[in-house]
């Protein structure tokens, strides 16, 4: 059985941590589910970052000035938090994703058993964020890691349905008004800096309205039908924007595993390197490369499955091995000098004429 990459733990724990996340705020009978969620998924994050950083080879411990010694923290080495991970991740912090996770990395600062009362109004102000940390979670594992660590293979379907009742509609907006000063005052001073253009992003704020219908019982019809802006009539998407915000509802595409998903052949992933390379890189390079850095054995060794596992694994159906884009990211790294080229490859490197 090959080893499991450097990673994998780290990755596991951060998909726990946000189906903790989850669990607590759908439990009704949780008194701090809206606290427990933003703690909870700020250590998804952290985690799934580190994973990310192992993977990719990328150092995120804390040195001194001269970078002489590690920094430590109880005998431990003291690892970058979130908001310095958001640095590495994403070079423009302005992007909604990156600004979404600010949002919450601030709530969490401020987040303190003085506010205990202040959690449902919390959760219902800011739904909508809490949708797009979510399902921006997901997109980020699923794009990094593969449809297999998907949330919907382990999560349910959730509805988040606030209420159809003109009396609980103005409930709900009245008790909106019942943040404490200091919250108040923090989230208007963090959405004034950001344009409108981040702020309709759903990437930022992820906003769907539910709409009752009553229809007679159809055998081949589904209980919930949702219909997307972009096929409705101009007088319909009209009366949408007139409704009151009446309740949320997460949509979620279900992903199915996909064997190999977000690995490379030696071809594409050769030319993968040859795109991010001024000099020319093809399939023999690729080959000189991963032997000297011995990421796979030798054609008919009896242990094919021991690889790097960070950058390589044996696919026992076909026979094959499969290469990472952690591998294909290394490569094009140490490849873009040429001492670093010939290191790698063994070769002197040719400019691309």
């Amino acid at each position: 059985m090959a080893r499991p990459p450097r990673w994998q733990t780290t990755l596991d724990a951060s998909i726990e941590e946000a189906c903790l996340a989850v669990r607590l705020y759908n439990d009704p009978a949780e008194a701090r589910a809206f606290e427990g969620f933003v703690v909870h998924m700020h250590l998804a994050w952290l985690y799934l970052l580190h994973a990310e950083f192992i993977r990719d080879g990328v150092d995120y411990r804390y040195w001194n000035k001269k970078h002489t010694r590690l920094e430590r923290i109880d005998g431990e080495p003291k690892r970058w938090e979130l908001e310095r991970c958001l640095k590495e991740r994403w070079e423009d912090r302005t992007e909604p994703v990156p600004a979404n996770l600010r949002l919450f990395i601030g709530l969490r600062n401020r987040l303190e058993h003085r506010h205990a009362h202040a959690d449902r109004a919390l959760m219902l102000n800011l739904a909508g964020h809490s949708h797009a940390l979510l399902i921006n979670y997901e997109n980020e594992v699923t794009s990094e890691f593969g449809d297999s660590y998907s949330l919907a293979l382990r999560l349910r379907i959730p509805l988040f349905v606030g209420t159809f009742s003109e009396q609980g509609e103005r409930a709900l907006r009245q008790f909106r008004k019942t943040l404490p000063t200091d919250l108040q005052g923090f989230l208007t001073e963090y959405f004034t800096d950001l344009g409108d253009d981040l702020t309709d992003d759903p990437r930022f704020e992820f906003r769907l309205r539910a709409t009752m219908e009553l229809a007679p019982k159809d055998p081949d019809a589904v209980a919930i039908q949702y219909t997307h802006i972009n096929d409705m009539t101009d007088e319909e998407k009209a009366t949408v924007e007139e409704m009151g915000r009446r309740g949320q509802v997460i949509v979620r595409d279900r992903r199915q595993p996909v064997s190999g998903m977000g690995m490379l052949l030696p071809k594409p992933a050769a030319q993968e390197v040859q795109d991010g390379l001024p000099y020319v890189f093809n399939v023999s390079h690729f080959v000189s490369a991963y032997k000297r850095l011995n990421v796979r054995p030798e054609p008919g060794s009896p242990n094919a499955e021991h690889t790097n596992a960070d950058w390589c694994a044996y696919h026992e159906p076909t026979g094959t091995y499969l290469y990472t884009r952690a591998f294909v990211k290394y490569l094009i790294k140490k490849c873009s000098t040429p001492e670093g080229f010939e290191a790698t490859t063994g070769r002197k490197p040719k400019p691309l004429s």
